[in-house]
């Protein structure tokens, strides 16, 4: 892949130095001598980076929580909402969970997700690639602070759509 994508005045994540901050997340949180009993990204922008941390840290149940709050670059919705199919989180009782999303933007969805996810399980924290000045909600792990937009390796390029064309937007 080439990287024409790369522009000078946003934060521009590229696959290379997301090894490096997925890496550096993962340590963060071995040092800080807290262990999740399992993962939790936040769909879609945490599962990479939370399959990422999975695997550094050696956690191999995985789970996922659907939220829609972006509709487009920087156009949200008026909350962010939780969409099905819904996580079981019966299956959390007793457990310590680590929520693993790109980035605590407004922190909205993060604050909904680790509050929806207290409700059952033991303890919840949370990790993200980046934090913005502006969150509401600070993650217990993160690997930078930035107040760009962020472009990530595995969204800014077009959707391929099922005619070969291109459709902007993921």
């Amino acid at each position: 892949m080439t990287e024409n994508w790369i522009h000078p005045d946003r934060e521009n994540l590229t696959w290379e130095v997301f090894g490096e901050a997925s890496r550096n997340l993962s340590e963060q949180i071995v040092e800080s001598g807290w262990f999740p009993d399992l993962i939790v990204g936040v769909a879609r922008g945490g599962l990479i980076p939370a399959g990422a941390i999975g695997y550094a840290i050696g956690v191999k149940a995985m789970g996922a929580i659907n939220v829609e709050f972006y509709t487009d670059i920087g156009q949200t919705l008026d909350e962010p909402i939780i969409l099905s199919p819904q996580l079981d989180t019966d299956s959390l009782k007793g457990k310590k969970v680590l929520v693993v999303d790109d980035v605590a933007d407004s922190g909205k969805t993060l604050d909904l997700v680790v509050n929806f996810l207290e409700e059952t399980a033991d303890e919840v924290r949370s990790a993200v690639v980046y934090t913005k000045p502006k969150t509401i909600f600070e993650p217990d792990y993160s690997w930078k602070k930035t107040d760009k937009w962020i472009n990530f390796a595995w969204s800014v390029l077009p959707v391929i759509t099922a005619d070969g064309s291109f459709q902007e937007g993921s």
